[in-house]
């Protein structure tokens, strides 16, 4: 089993900059994909950034590409996102996520794919 603890949420004003961590236990995470998701009030939750724990490839949704940052510290099993230039819209609850993709190096941006979650971090972004 894989443990997930969030944190580095709060509220900012648009323009403003956050980092979220995502601290992991419980395995090796080198055959692992870790996620970001983010659900805004009643909305689905979505996908907005991935990274490949074995090489460090990443992979982000259009409307965040350019702004925010995903990393991976593998001496502290910890994945980080970097929020910058941030917008009301981006106003959610975020979740780390982790999956294994069925080919070490493959991006997973699915939902479905992820198998493991943090129990989430609340980000406010006022105009």
């Amino acid at each position: 089993q894989v443990q997930l603890v969030e944190s580095g949420g709060g509220l900012v004003q648009a323009g403003g900059s956050l980092r979220l961590s995502c601290a992991a236990s419980g395995r090796t995470l080198t055959s692992y994909g870790m996620g970001w998701f983010r659900q805004a009030p009643g909305k689905e939750r979505e996908f907005v950034a991935t990274i490949n724990w074995y090489d460090g490839d990443t992979y982000y949704r259009d409307s965040v590409r350019g702004r925010f940052t995903i990393s991976r510290d593998t001496a502290k099993n910890t994945v980080y996102l970097q929020m910058n230039s941030l917008k009301p819209e981006d106003t959610a609850v975020y979740y780390c996520a982790a999956g294994q993709p069925q080919r070490r190096g493959d991006m997973i941006i699915l939902e479905v794919e992820y198998d493991h979650w943090g129990q989430g971090t609340q980000v406010t972004v006022s105009s």
